[in-house]
């Protein structure tokens, strides 16, 4: 372990919208640039991730722990006590790489937040935070410098990443919510490392809204990615909280904080923490970073497009496609039989949309696990039982 200060990093230039993700290239931060939807729905791959019980992490499963997003606790009177509680579990991660330019390799330093998952040096933060460094130290809240830490693995289908402390036993890790949950109007707290150099920097606000979908570009010229199904707050959300926690009042994570809307009044992105579950149960029990998945194409349904498609449901998954395949070939979907023009409703017993996406919905599970998916096919419901499989990044989908 090394004890050691944090060199300050220098603040971020003005964007018009940028992520929250703090990051230092040729002396000037990298922004994650935001480009709000139009639309109220998208179309994405059904994915899931890992299950399997650890015993420093809690509350992964729904049915696991007290769902703090629906109790009135004595929390909700003081912030200050829930940053408390939950300011252990936060790290600053400082990374170190090259950058090539028209004038050569250029050194680049950037700045995140990550949330400490395992006692053990597990540590989830986002991808923007991470890629493309060839050397990350960690600080946590009590000022250690730990220069010996690692990535393990991204997310190929999301913002997240998996960094691994080694030789460690006693960290805090944080309490995991329920995503599923949250309430529009919910008090929330966000915590991270303000523009690289202000460790554990507090802000509060409330849950704005859910199942945003967003377009986000690293940098002026970098490549777009798709991110569905984010949580929306007006908590402030400052460039180097890449990663940090979205909290309730009752000291449980809901949220990884993503990206927020600059040019707008209090527009932030957190990516639900359910997305991550089934991923973090996997990667405690064999230290891998594994995406299961579904292999779907699909419209998380409206009104309006339940209207145009001629369907007698109003919420689900709609499997469909404009072009390519609805049902990737080969995949778990296609395997349990599940065809193009289904509406999946249910995900084991909660309803797609009403507590998630279809994605975020299967992403609770392991690789491996049997779920039970509730079908609408040509008016007559049926349940149809798929075995995810492990994401690579030659799937197609």
């Amino acid at each position: 372990m090394d004890e050691e200060k944090q060199k300050p990093a220098k603040q971020a230039k003005s964007y018009k919208v940028v992520s929250n993700r703090q990051g230092l290239k040729s002396g000037k931060y990298i922004a994650l640039i935001v480009l709000l939807l139009a639309s109220c729905f998208t179309a994405g791959l059904g994915g899931g991730y890992l299950g399997s019980h650890f015993n420093a992490l809690t509350s992964l499963d729904r049915d696991s722990g007290v769902d703090g997003n629906v109790i009135i606790s004595k929390d909700e009177e003081n912030i200050s006590a829930v940053a408390s509680k939950v300011g252990p579990s936060v790290v600053s991660i400082v990374t170190k790489g090259q950058q090539q330019t028209i004038y050569g390799n250029q050194a680049t330093e950037g700045a995140g937040s990550g949330i400490i998952i395992s006692a053990d040096g597990y540590i989830l933060t986002n991808k923007h935070v991470v890629s493309d460094s060839t050397n990350l130290s960690v600080t946590t809240s009590d000022g250690t410098v730990y220069s010996n830490a690692r990535v393990l693995g991204t997310d190929p289908l999301n913002d997240l990443a998996f960094v691994k402390i080694d030789g460690v036993t006693n960290l805090t890790p944080a309490i995991l919510g329920d995503s599923g949950s949250i309430r529009i109007g919910e008090n929330v707290v966000a915590i991270g490392n303000s523009l690289g150099q202000y460790q554990n920097t507090v802000t509060s606000g409330i849950i704005s809204g859910t199942g945003r979908p967003v377009s986000a570009q690293e940098g002026d010229n970098g490549s777009v990615e798709a991110l569905t199904d984010l949580i929306q707050t007006d908590a402030a959300i400052n460039p180097g909280n890449s990663g940090g926690p979205l909290v309730n009042l009752s000291g449980q994570v809901v949220g990884i904080n993503t990206a927020v809307a600059q040019d707008a009044q209090s527009i932030g992105f957190s990516i639900p923490i359910n997305s991550s579950k089934g991923i973090i149960k996997n990667l405690i029990k064999t230290g891998k970073v594994e995406r299961p998945y579904l292999g779907v194409n699909y419209l998380m349904l409206t009104p309006e497009l339940a209207k145009k498609y001629n369907l007698s449901v109003k919420k689900g998954a709609y499997v469909n496609a404009d072009s390519g395949q609805a049902v990737i070939s080969g995949s778990p979907a296609d395997k349990a039989g599940i065809k193009q023009g289904d509406v999946i409703t249910k995900v084991g017993d909660i309803e797609v949309g009403q507590q998630g996406s279809l994605a975020s919905l299967v992403s609770e599970y392991a690789t491996g696990e049997s779920i039970p998916l509730t079908i609408l096919r040509d008016g007559k419901t049926m349940t149809i039982h798929v075995t995810l499989e492990t994401y690579t990044r030659t799937t197609n989908g």
